[in-house]
């Protein structure tokens, strides 16, 4: 009875006999598989035509079996440290026992995968699909020289199986498309696993030191510093007990009494500099400083302010009298006037496409050549200027020109 039993039969018993014996997520992380599957991929890119049908079987029997242990024992190792028991014994006083070795497990893994990944998909890269078809053929020759009584599948069909596993392999390694690919992935949730597991222990050990008392180591240091005769020792001490502290960096002037390279800063005059308190307590009421006047410096900035707009005015009236300039033809111009043509000459630079804007003074000013390729100088007072020969048109608009028209008008009634 126990060999008249169907393949499904027998699969279903073995399922039973797993099911029994399953106490967890188990797993493991075998880097040296790793290592199998380099190898194994680099045979078949050396070998690839001179492999015999067994020996390719027994090749690529190898190779998948290793591949799916990889992926299937690292999944379930993972998965087994998210689990909420391995969270609940995480914040556990016992883990920190455990947290080394499994530091140190899951470290050394990362550097195996991390060490044999280039070899393995510079190997998938360079196996073309001349050379796979041609390996794979030989495997299916090899499965197919079985000798079976019942039908199996043909050699097409073994054919396109191994090509979905050996496209499972490569995608598990180097990824599809934009989509990272697995080893990836598993790299990443290591790594993740390992900082998840340090930032629990830390946790775990300042619970631990913030329930004890420090009272008499403190007062023992106490006791040392005061024991200690000079003020060299007591630094010394200082720096052994609580190291560097967090610098902060004054700003003053320098009080150098002595022009020697090798004085101390301890021999050298304090700097006094008044600190504010950090204190929360609410300190003494301080005086309240009077209102400033500033009538004075806003007199001068308005002062100042009509200055620039009387000459750029006057400017803008010489640039409406001429109607029409070129940069070749301004002849020699001050700094001001300077500064004024290169800041219309950027106006009409980002004014669009009509190269055109209207001062605040009703002046439009429009830049007929703005792709032009001549190029001159520009002589100013305060130097020379490279630039191109920009042509700029100056004219009123319709407003500014009847406004200008009844102010005449209004002129030569009074007069």
């Amino acid at each position: 009875m126990q060999y008249s039993l169907r393949p499904y039969s027998i699969e279903i018993e073995r399922l039973l006999e797993n099911l029994e014996k399953v106490t967890g997520y188990g797993g493991s992380l075998e880097a040296s598989l790793f290592d199998t599957i380099a190898e194994k991929l680099f045979a078949i890119r050396r070998d690839a035509d001179r492999w015999q049908p067994e020996e390719a079987l027994e090749l690529w029997n190898v190779l998948y079996r290793s591949f799916v242990s990889l992926h299937e024992n690292a999944a379930d190792y993972i998965a087994s440290l998210q689990t909420a028991k391995a969270e609940e014994m995480m914040v556990t006083e016992a883990f920190l026992v455990f947290k080394e070795k499994l530091t140190d497990y899951l470290q050394n893994f990362v550097q195996a995968l991390q060490r044999s990944a280039y070899k393995i998909e510079g190997n998938l890269l360079r196996i073309n699909d001349s050379v796979r078809d041609l390996f794979l053929e030989k495997v299916a020759e090899g499965e197919l020289a079985k000798p079976r009584l019942e039908e199996g599948p043909d050699k097409e069909e073994w054919m396109k199986e191994l090509q979905r596993s050996w496209a499972n392999i490569r995608r598990w390694f180097i990824g599809e498309g934009n989509a990272p690919s697995e080893l990836t992935l598993l790299e990443r949730a290591t790594k993740d696993t390992i900082a998840r597991i340090v930032r629990s222990a830390i946790r775990i050990q300042e619970r631990k030191r913030a329930g004890l008392s420090r009272k008499k180591e403190l007062e023992h240091l106490a006791r040392w510093f005061a024991s200690l005769d000079s003020v060299d020792d007591a630094h010394r001490l200082a720096a052994f007990a609580f190291g560097l502290f967090p610098t902060r960096h004054l700003q003053g002037e320098d009080l150098r009494d002595s022009d020697r390279a090798d004085m101390s800063s301890w021999e050298e005059r304090p700097m006094v500099r008044m600190l504010r308190s950090r204190s929360r307590k609410r300190g003494e009421r301080l005086q309240s400083d009077p209102v400033r006047d500033n009538e004075e410096r806003k007199r001068r900035e308005r002062e100042a302010y009509r200055i620039r707009q009387a000459e750029e005015m006057r400017m803008i009236e010489a640039m409406l009298e001429r109607g029409r300039v070129r940069i070749s033809e301004m002849g020699v111009v001050t700094a001001k006037e300077r500064l004024r043509l290169l800041q219309w000459i950027g106006r009409c630079m980002t004014a669009g496409k009509t190269y055109t804007f209207v001062t605040p003074e009703g002046v439009r000013i429009r830049m007929s050549n703005p792709r032009t390729d001549k190029r001159t100088i520009l002589y100013a007072e305060d130097g020379e200027l490279e630039m191109a020969d920009y042509e700029l048109h100056f004219m009123l608009t319709n407003t500014a020109a009847a406004l200008e028209a009844a102010a005449s008008a209004e002129e030569r009634g009074d007069q």
